[in-house]
């Protein structure tokens, strides 16, 4: 097995509190009569290799920040798979999506070690929201109920695929919301992005609506003439919100305070984010999902003022 180890504290902190969701969660649906007749899946969307990443290597789909990809961004995803197969006890199914040829063989090879039974892991080789797509279509969720994880490492989760992974009704969904990573990269303060960044961010937040929420129109004087120019006037914690407002159109309920992600020099580089999408079971799934969330020590930031 490959692998040189790098990140901050952090990393480690983060993927602790995947794994308290996911052994709270199948506490509940071992111990619960109800909700034991289900099928329990998990989803890590972009898998890597379930142990490293390597942050020299551009994942596809990432070209736009690839130069810059932080490393402490990188190892944030370095085992989440790994977690997840140590949860007990055991999802029902896991279901591991990956785009590169070479991390599906690690993942095989993860599979071989770790699987709690030989057929309860599926490792699919490729681009997340397609299969996404699929899966949330062919699926039957009178039967089923799963979590999902997305940690990209830019925007390569598109709005459609939310859409679809809250149509099910039974779907967890943990979300790493790419904000200082590369959102904020392209909301200017000066203008609007052009329409190619443009047309990146409506794909992301599913709506035009960011255009006059982020930005206002101001009149400058000018010598001869009165000129209008549009100037950014948010932060992130307002972009945060407007973000966690957009998932509450389309899941049953959304923990309202996602934690910001920053790597050791402090940068802002990710929201991590929770959404329930049944209704029946949100109010705790969110309840926890919160507790989950809160900062620890004087770590992490709050978006409420």
């Amino acid at each position: 097995m490959s692998g040189h180890q790098f990140g901050g504290e952090w990393t480690t902190e983060k993927l602790e509190r995947l794994r308290e969701y996911l052994c709270a969660y199948m506490r509940i649906f071992s111990k619960n009569s109800h909700a034991a007749r289900y099928t329990t899946v998990y989803v890590d969307a972009f898998a890597g290799t379930g142990h490293r990443v390597d942050s020299k290597r551009g994942h596809a789909g990432s070209r736009l920040f690839e130069t810059e990809l932080d490393p402490d961004a990188a190892a944030y995803r370095k085992g989440s798979a790994r977690i997840a197969l140590e949860v007990r006890p055991p999802f029902s199914r896991y279901i591991f999506i990956e785009l590169s040829a070479e991390r599906v063989a690690e993942l095989e090879l993860l599979k071989r070690q770790m699987a709690p039974t030989p057929d309860s892991v599926k490792i699919v080789n490729a681009e997340a929201n397609q299969y996404l797509a699929h899966w949330c279509s062919e699926t039957d969720w009178r039967q089923h109920r799963a979590v999902v994880f997305l940690d990209p490492y830019g925007m390569q989760v598109d709005w459609a695929t939310l859409e679809a992974l809250g149509r099910t009704r039974a779907v967890d969904l943990w979300l790493l919301f790419p904000l200082g990573m590369a959102v904020t990269r392209l909301l200017r303060r000066d203008a609007p992005p052009g329409k190619h960044w443009a047309d990146a961010l409506t794909r992301i937040f599913g709506t035009e609506a960011w255009r006059t929420a982020f930005y206002s129109k101001r009149d400058e004087p000018m010598l001869f003439e009165v000129e209008s120019e549009q100037r950014r006037d948010v932060d992130w914690r307002d972009i945060g919100r407007f973000f966690v407002a957009r998932l509450t159109t389309i899941f049953a309920a959304v923990a309202d305070n996602p934690l910001p992600l920053r790597n050791s020099r402090n940068t802002l580089l990710y929201l991590l984010c929770f959404a329930a999408g049944n209704k029946r079971g949100a109010p705790l799934a969110v309840k926890i999902a919160k507790h989950i969330l809160e900062p620890r020590g004087v770590r992490g930031e709050l978006l409420q003022d």
